[in-house]
């Protein structure tokens, strides 16, 4: 039990290895005794290698009485760096949320203008349509209708048969050249 109460100081070693992804060591020889594999000399050079029953790399499940393992300075730094990174996204989020009602309004601003623009042509070019039906209104009024132009066609004929039929009696055609 005397090797969990150094792992759950905070910033322990071990669980800054856990965190950054690495492998745990296996855990080092109580400092009381001598290790069996340890050399004679004072300071080991090598790593002696572990025995077949070292721990799995795998912590042990947390016993009913005694409290869970915590590591509380970096998990805490890094749900304090989530929760800031989760505030900033939201916030772009309602930023991209206000920018695109905005663009919306914006685009819908722009139709309006162009509806509005269309009318307006719609108006200059009636306008222009109907002074352009003004002017040519103005320019056929002083011509005859369509009354007077059948009168005047039945008076040509007339007149026509009866000069002919007068020229034909006064023996005129005389007067005409033979071509």
């Amino acid at each position: 039990m005397t090797d969990a109460a150094p792992s759950t100081r905070p910033g322990n070693a071990t669980d800054l290895a856990l965190l950054q992804g690495q492998a745990p060591t296996p855990p080092s020889a109580p400092q009381g005794g001598a290790s069996p594999a340890a050399p004679a000399q004072g300071a080991p050079a090598q790593v002696a290698p572990a025995p077949a029953a070292a721990p799995p790399a795998v912590p042990p499940p947390a016993q009913a009485g005694a409290p869970a393992r915590i590591a509380v300075a970096l998990p805490t730094q890094v749900a304090d760096q989530l929760a800031r990174i989760e505030d900033k996204a939201s916030r772009i989020e309602d930023k991209y949320a206000r920018s695109e009602a905005l663009l919306t309004r914006v685009e819908d601003r722009v139709e309006a203008a162009g509806a509005r623009m269309n009318e307006a042509a719609r108006q200059a070019d009636l306008a222009a349509l109907r002074s352009e039906v003004r002017a040519l209104s103005e320019r056929t009024r002083g011509l005859p209708g369509i009354g007077a132009l059948v009168l005047t066609a039945v008076i040509t004929a007339v007149l026509t048969v009866v000069l002919t039929l007068v020229a034909q009696r006064l023996n005129l055609q005389s007067l005409i050249p033979l071509r």
